[in-house]
Parts: C-alpha cells; sequence; structure tokens
C-alpha cells in the first residue's frame, strides 16, 4: 500500500483559498494570490523537495484545470523539475462533472470517491494532492492521507475556504520532524497520521503534570 501525502498553503488563519493567483478561486474571494509576496526562496527549495518520488497526483477538478492550463508548457525554467514530474505521472481527477481531460495520462475517478482513492493507494507508492481543499475535506474525514504538510504563511485574511472546512473528524496526527522556517516567516508543519482519537483530561486535576521530569 503507497502513501497519500496532501500538500497546502495556508494563512495563519488557515485559509486555504487562491494562494497563488487571483483567478484560482475568485468567487466570495477577493484576496487570490496572497502567497506570492511572501514567497521566498527557502519555502520554495521545500516545495520542490516534497514532490521528489512522486509517482501519481490527485486532485480536485478546479486544480487540475489550473494545473492543465499551465504545466504542460513548462520546460528549460526553474519549475523544470516539478514539471517533469507532473508531466510524466498518471493524473486522477475528483469531479462530479465532465472536465477535460486533454492532459497526458489523466483519470477522472468515479462516484464513490473513497473507494476510488484507496484503488489509487494500492496502485501507486507516493500519491500526492495539491490544494483541491474540496477533496482534501473528503480525505480528512475518511482518514485517507499519510502525510499532511502546511506551509503556514504569516498574515491573516479573515475570509475563505479553510484546510479544516467541515471534512476533519477527532483525528490524531503526529509531528514528523521539526517546524522549518523560511526568511520570510512561512513554516512548514509536517504531520503524519496517527493512530486513535484524540483523548480529553481535566488541567485543574491535581496530576494533569504527571509524567513530567521537572
Amino acid at each position: 500500500m503507497g502513501l497519500i501525502d496532501i500538500e497546502l498553503f495556508a494563512t495563519l488563519d488557515l485559509v486555504g483559498q487562491s494562494p497563488g493567483g487571483p483567478d484560482e478561486d475568485p468567487v466570495g474571494f477577493p484576496l487570490g494570490g496572497w502567497q506570492a509576496p511572501l514567497l521566498d526562496e527557502v519555502a520554495a527549495t521545500q516545495v520542490g523537495a516534497a514532490y521528489e518520488g512522486t509517482d501519481a497526483l490527485l486532485l480536485g477538478r478546479r486544480t487540475y484545470d489550473i494545473f492543465a492550463a499551465y504545466w504542460p508548457y513548462q520546460g528549460g525554467s526553474e519549475d523544470d523539475e516539478i514539471a517533469t514530474i507532473f508531466n510524466g505521472v498518471p493524473k486522477y481527477v475528483a469531479s462530479r462533472g465532465k472536465p477535460d481531460l486533454s492532459w497526458a495520462g489523466s483519470t477522472q475517478l468515479g462516484p464513490e470517491l473513497a473507494d476510488a482513492v484507496r484503488e489509487i493507494r494500492d496502485r501507486h507508492e507516493h500519491v500526492k494532492v495539491v490544494g483541491s481543499l474540496n477533496l482534501v475535506q473528503t480525505l480528512l474525514r475518511e482518514k485517507l492521507f499519510d502525510r499532511l504538510d502546511l506551509w503556514v504563511h504569516p498574515i491573516v485574511l479573515g475570509v475563505g475556504k479553510k484546510v479544516f472546512d467541515g471534512g476533519a473528524v477527532p483525528t490524531n496526527v503526529i509531528l514528523l520532524e521539526p517546524p522549518a522556517a523560511s526568511p520570510n516567516g512561512i513554516v512548514l508543519l509536517r504531520y503524519g497520521l496517527a493512530d486513535g482519537t484524540p483523548g480529553s483530561g481535566d488541567m485543574s486535576a491535581p496530576d494533569r503534570g504527571a509524567g513530567r521530569d521537572d
């Protein structure tokens, strides 16, 4: 069984809508393109490294359309490595409509999304989910992910679709590596799915510090 990794850009208040440009997902959201003024070389290198080893993309319809209009035409630029990966691997599209699948290697998933994703997971080693906030809600709800990479940007928007926007259920995660900050204050948080569900306790209980050495 392979791994499903979710790659997301988010603000401090966890808005993940339209980071790359104002036309990505503009309905009711006037602040698209908020990532561009903050992106620096360190964060860009982190993003590139995150895609190493990718052998399939799992995308929502809107993200797929944006990628299909851009990545097939890239080459010989600073994005060449990512373009080579994205253009060369199978692309699986979650959509209830009839998307234009002209990007080579693209396949639309069936109506039973969770089952289709499980089949993809069995077929590939490293499946990447990029953006695709509506799709991400299903993956969170079904716990159909193995890693969640969040690049948290030092801005607060107050409006927009959020990373955990109706799909989250009680879930344990574990920090896989220390947070890494870029010069502009973008912090990469890399979590892995953990067993069980969150427990509860009482911070006013006398033994609330049990197990600590200090």
